[in-house]
């Protein structure tokens, strides 16, 4: 790993400091979100996968939320025994059913203790903030704490919030003084399905609000898109500098819609895909940092019985 340090300048501010910036130098990300990881149709195998390779690359891993599915909790409308994972089941035999909460994250915190090391953020999505608006319990904080615990770098992770920032500060051309960053805005997502435009209108909406940002992620809706757009600002020094604002949404690893036969996704949404999104980091000049994207996912072809 390259970062000399990260800060946690907020609860939803976090910055990555790499010094020494130099021609040839680059560094991995990997931008998820939607994992639902305890869901019964979780793709587990094409996230470990990723994460694999992530380990292999060193790449940091930002996650922008509904880690979690938790839809069967005791007192939630959504529940079905037919939708849990069966180890769970056997564990709540013998644990009973107010063991479900702890059971998902002492599960999660064991599945991602080998790269707790590459995680920076968790953010929350929309089933997580769920779970803490009606049960009084954040899985995310206890998912956050337990794999803290397991890590033996300078790092912490980060209990993100719905939307957050990451941003990156580079040393470049040999001293501190050279310096430039990237600005990563996070933000689960919200809205519907969007068949027709796979939610791509909310980038003019966030192209307006967030003009800040170099990268926006998004997640929420389980689509998949690489949406560079650029623009025209004024700097500091009068000079004009022309850029990009890049959009990136993550689908995640659920493939619930199956083979089209029964349930929610197949009721209301149209099959996506699955997957996350690199972002590799690079310096060839020694004084340019530039970054570029390339989406790994597929569909979701694994029907469940």
């Amino acid at each position: 790993m390259q970062a000399n340090k990260i800060v946690h300048n907020h609860r939803n501010v976090q910055t990555i400091h790499f010094d020494d910036v130099k021609s040839g130098w680059e560094q991995w990300f990997f931008l998820i979100s939607d994992q639902h990881h305890d869901a019964i149709d979780c793709n587990r195998k094409f996230e470990k996968e990723h994460l694999d390779l992530a380990l292999e690359r060193n790449a940091y891993i930002i996650s922008a939320g509904d880690t979690f599915d938790m839809m069967q909790g005791k007192f939630d409308p959504r529940k079905s025994y037919a939708g849990m994972r069966p180890e769970y089941l056997h564990k709540m035999i013998t644990l009973g059913n107010e063991a479900y909460f702890d059971i998902i994250v002492k599960d999660a915190i064991d599945f991602y203790k080998p790269y707790a090391h590459l995680f920076t953020v968790f953010g929350r999505g929309n089933h997580d903030t769920t779970i803490e608006n009606h049960n009084g319990v954040s899985p995310i904080s206890n998912l956050v704490y337990g794999l803290n615990s397991e890590i033996e770098v300078s790092h912490r992770i980060q209990a993100g919030g719905y939307g957050g920032w990451v941003k990156m500060n580079f040393a470049t051309g040999g001293g501190k003084s050279n310096r430039s960053s990237l600005r990563l805005r996070y933000h689960h997502g919200s809205g519907g399905d969007a068949p027709v435009t796979r939610g791509m209108l909310q980038t003019a909406r966030q192209g307006l609000y967030l003009p800040d940002a170099d990268v926006v992620l998004n997640g929420h809706n389980h689509q998949s898109y690489w949406v560079p757009i650029a623009r025209q600002r004024l700097n500091n020094s009068s000079n004009i500098v022309n850029d990009i604002i890049e959009f990136v949404r993550t689908p995640g690893y659920s493939q619930g819609y199956g083979d089209g036969h029964t349930g929610f996704s197949a009721e209301r949404l149209s099959p996506k895909p699955i997957g996350g999104v690199w972002m590799r980091v690079f310096c060839n000049n020694g004084r340019d940092v530039e970054r570029e994207f390339t989406p790994s996912v597929k569909g979701a072809t694994t029907f469940l019985p």
